[in-house]
């Protein structure tokens, strides 16, 4: 029986973490290194997604993965910065997280080579660095498993996920030199309590990405968290799902594609990375790379 990598649904997001990318060096070298991966992994502290030029150089396919597309909106770009593998890595202390993360890149050599890693934590109770709660909207429990996880097809994909990650980066400075009602619109919501605007404008963020306003429903289970790099910092945001369109559906509605409005948000945050990754199932406790015929 096929489960899911439990990381991908496991609350609170952890208060560590890590995002490794990876590029394709050697296609001989890859099965002895996807069998080094499926010994350092187990799907709870260290998550595994493949991208689609991986797959196609596995001679695999899976239904529905796709690489994410460099979209330009209304005065909005939303970069294409895809990457052959990524594993997040959760933990409590950054020192156990940098070991860890060295052994991974280690073990997937010659055949794949780190080319992007970021550290992120959890701030507050899992809010963004502008003091705003995250992932207010995600389902749960039932509803959460339906959004985030394939429910049925071929051995080998039933318990499986896409995620779907931007890096965004904010202007702190300049969202802070907002008044309180200008960054509550922008949002949606409300800093002090959380509650949702009646009256927010169309542009809120929340607004343009109410999951039940989509037509099918564009539900997501959002595991982003902040990161800070130098005088940088941002959310890199993670969103699982049991396709990409749900997903894709509400970044076209941000950007203005839907109706030519813009989300708010853009005013004080720009993505500058995007990805698109399958997350194999687990199968005895291990990757079931059936779906790739590996394993």
């Amino acid at each position: 029986m096929s489960h899911y990598q439990p990381g991908i649904l496991a609350t609170p997001v952890p208060p560590q973490a890590r995002h490794m990318f990876f590029a394709l060096e050697s296609a001989a070298a890859l099965p002895a290194a996807l069998d080094n991966l499926m010994h350092l992994v187990d799907g709870k502290s260290a998550v595994v997604g493949f991208g689609e030029s991986l797959v196609k150089a596995l001679e695999g396919q899976i239904e529905g993965l796709r690489t994410f597309p460099a979209l330009a909106g209304v005065g909005v770009d939303n970069p294409s910065t895809q990457h052959a593998l990524w594993c997040w890595l959760h933990g409590e202390d950054r020192g156990e997280l940098l070991n860890r993360s060295n052994a991974i890149e280690a073990a997937l050599a010659p055949a794949l080579r780190l080319v992007q890693m970021n550290e992120t934590f959890r701030h507050m109770n899992g809010h963004d660095l502008t003091g705003y709660e995250d992932g207010t909207e995600n389902p749960h429990a039932a509803a959460a498993v339906a959004a985030a996880l394939v429910g049925e097809g071929a051995d080998g994909t039933v318990g499986g996920s896409f995620a779907a990650i931007q890096q965004w980066q904010h202007d702190l400075k300049g969202f802070h030199g907002l008044s309180a009602d200008e960054k509550d619109n922008i949002m949606g919501r409300r800093l002090s309590d959380n509650e949702e605007l009646d009256d927010a404008p169309v542009s809120a963020h929340v607004k343009r990405t109410a999951q039940e306003s989509f037509a099918p429903e564009a539900f997501v289970v959002r595991r982003s968290m902040p990161w800070i790099e130098g005088d940088r910092a941002g959310l890199m945001f993670l969103a699982f799902g049991f396709s990409l369109d749900a997903f894709e559906a509400q970044l076209r509605r941000m950007s203005g594609l839907e109706d030519g409005i813009t989300d708010g948000l853009y005013r004080i945050s720009r993505p500058i990375t995007g990805g698109y990754y399958w997350c194999p199932p687990l199968k005895d406790g291990r990757l079931d790379l059936r779906a790739l015929r590996v394993g």
